[in-house]
């Protein structure tokens, strides 16, 4: 199909996200453009604080002129001294005299609070200006997490990083807290001795004894914006990687990755354009980091629990690569439009998943998707409001409470139609080229995508495919519900059916031992041992004996330390009462504290016989001091839920 080709970047498009709102915002965004953000930061472990300054370069826009400035804060973050420099900085010049500013802030969420700065006279629009904020970041605030030792895999030194998405960093420094607006940073932390820190930066250097400087020269949303320091070393993986972790788990994260990551990030070239950040890090952070990865932009943190041993679990950072092109570089504007940084990356992981591991692979790993997605619609109910693309966040609510798979999954779903219309792989993917090209380093709505889809395809603007029948553009983003169309995932049926009928011969009341003993099972991957499992937990429980006789038979899965084999296996454990291998539940839960793993089995256990109850008191009761704070709360609560 013949393209119109829109070329990108030269003469900017007026965008439909330059007017879009951002209710999860108290800041005057719209009124200011933010050039610059510089840190200056002490980081002490035995008060637990970050104290230092802030200084944002800005430029007024209001064509009347400014008399406030407004920006996100946050209760646990404490300003102390504000003021005002005019004029833009100079290179090498002295800076200009300083203005007292007088300040104060208003409630705004539960999430923050609004930092009220009044400008000793109005500022005229285009005249360029600096706020410097003296502060201190105490240990209440949600985006610092403050680790004791026994939180991290050393057990010996504290650990602190941020966590910015979605709407945390206001609680690490004040700033315009929105996707909406972009800016370039740079920051001077001070550690103490024996640490070291590491930001989300293309430049790192030492500064003295004690003293790290960093610079992001490309501009980013504030969410990106993320440091940590801990007791930290590091090893070379690739011309452009390297992996960050603590002492006793940098070589476990150099053989896992020695070579792997290039060959990701080459393929995300090909198909999506130059990777511009430079430096593509990877930090394995403590056990206790509750996420399975963030994106920060030259330094994705991920979950320890990634080091398998035997790089089985190594391609799940695909995902984050991806966000170098489909959420660090183009952003949505508002998390409304979360779907666009999800989908798209949803997409592109599948897509360098395809030419890496081939289309049966990927397709297996697209079918574990899809059945998340069934799953949450089917607890939620389909037409529950989560379940649009274009979620509406009512103002006071935390944008993370709207978190759930649809902007995952359906926006996969959505992306693979709009490729489906295109009808030619090579077509598609040289749009997506093009559609980073023409919105890097911005912030867009998905009026801009559609509107630039449409124009860079304009035989299907003609055909009005944004309002067939059923399949409408406004459908897919504003009605709730099961994605209208579903791409072909038969290429995976390769792998599934097997899964499937080895599952079936494992549910059986008399184990047909010749036929299971014909499935070799030694090469399958982790999506194929992990379609299986599922497929036996859905028949669980299995008649009596047959669990502990597939532990035996299958040493690679009972005694895996790959975790997701171990979360699955902890499942069947629990749910068919193998008591003899309830101490891997156990091991697992005190060897990692990743939500995604922690929570399943504590409900599995609640929901399991008396003995499964205890083990999940006893465990927690040992385990407590080394998880995150919410999965502490979210735990508390599957243990005694409120009211009982």
């Amino acid at each position: 199909m013949a393209s119109g080709g829109a070329a990108g970047g030269a003469g900017r498009r007026a965008l439909h996200s330059a007017r879009a709102e951002d209710v999860a915002s108290a800041s005057s965004f719209r009124d200011f453009e933010v050039l610059h953000l510089h840190l200056d930061l002490r980081a002490e472990f035995a008060s637990r604080t970050l104290s230092g300054s802030a200084v944002l370069d800005l430029r007024c826009l209001v064509p009347a002129g400014a008399a406030e400035l407004r920006l996100d804060s946050h209760p646990s973050l404490e300003v102390t001294a504000a003021a005002l420099r005019r004029g833009p900085p100079g290179p090498g010049e002295p800076p200009g005299p300083e203005e007292p500013v007088g300040f104060h802030t208003r409630p705004f969420a539960r999430y923050g609070c609004a930092l009220c700065l009044s400008l000793p006279q109005p500022l005229p629009a285009g005249e360029r200006f600096q706020v410097l904020l003296t502060y201190r970041v105490g240990d209440a605030g949600p985006a610092v997490c403050w680790l004791a030792p026994e939180q991290t895999a050393g057990k010996e030194k504290p650990f602190v990083y941020t966590q910015g998405q979605a709407v945390l960093n206001r609680s690490f420094f004040p700033c315009f807290d929105t996707p909406a607006v972009k800016c370039t940073y740079s920051a001077l932390i001070q550690v103490p001795d024996g640490f070291t820190a590491v930001m989300s930066a293309d430049t790192w250097e030492r500064r003295g004894p004690h003293g790290f400087f960093f610079r992001m020269s490309h501009p980013i949303p504030s969410y990106l914006v993320a440091l940590a320091i801990g007791d930290l070393a590091s090893a070379e993986v690739g011309p452009r990687s390297r992996v960050w972790a603590e002492p006793c788990l940098v070589e476990a994260a150099r053989q896992e990755y020695d070579g792997v990551i290039e060959e990701f990030l080459a393929t995300g070239e090909k198909l999506f354009g130059p990777y511009v950040w430079g430096r593509y890090d990877v930090l394995f952070m403590p056990p206790s980091f509750p996420f399975g990865g963030m994106e920060n932009p030259c330094l994705t943190f991920v979950t320890p629990c990634l080091l398998a041993g035997d790089r089985s679990l190594a391609d799940v950072i695909i995902h984050e690569i991806s966000h170098s092109w489909f959420g660090n570089l183009v952003t949505n504007a508002n998390w409304s439009e979360f779907w666009l940084n999800e989908g798209f990356t949803m997409y592109a992981q599948r897509r360098i998943s395809t030419c890496l591991l081939g289309a049966a692979y990927t397709c297996l790993e697209a079918a574990t998707g899809r059945a998340l997605l069934r799953q949450h619609m089917d607890v939620t109910g389909e037409e529950h409001p989560l379940n649009k693309l274009r979620v509406k966040i009512e103002p006071g609510v935390d944008p993370d409470d709207t978190y759930n798979e649809t902007p995952y999954e359906k926006g996969f779903c959505f992306v693979s139609y709009l490729a489906h219309l295109v009808g030619d792989q090579d077509q598609f993917d040289r749009f997506l080229q093009a559609y980073v090209n023409e919105f890097k380093f911005q912030s867009i709505l998905a009026d801009d995508l559609l509107e630039f889809y449409l124009e860079y395809f304009p035989e299907l603007k003609q055909r009005k495919v944004d309002s067939i029948p059923g399949f409408e553009f406004d459908r897919w983003l504003n009605t709730p519900g099961w994605p209208p169309y579903l791409p072909d995932l038969s290429p995976g049926d390769a792998l599934m059916k097997p899964a499937e009928e080895l599952a079936q011969l494992w549910a059986a009341p008399e184990l047909d031992m010749l036929a299971i003993e014909a499935v070799a099972i030694g090469s399958w991957k982790t999506y194929q041992l992990v379609y299986f499992l599922d497929k036996v937990l859905q028949k669980s429980p299995l008649p009596p004996g047959n669990v502990k006789k597939l532990g035996e038979m299958y040493p690679k899965i009972s005694g895996a330390r790959n975790a997701e084999l171990r979360l699955r296996w902890g499942q069947i454990v629990l749910q068919n009462d193998l008591q003899e291998d309830f101490g891997k539940v156990k091991d697992f839960l005190q060897s990692q504290g990743k939500q995604k793993y922690t929570l399943p089995l504590y409900r599995a256990m609640m929901g399991g016989s008396e003995a499964a109850r205890a083990l999940a008191k006893e465990t927690f009761a040992a385990t407590a001091t080394q998880l995150h704070s919410n999965v502490v709360h979210y735990v508390q609560q599957l243990l005694a839920p409120e009211g009982s």
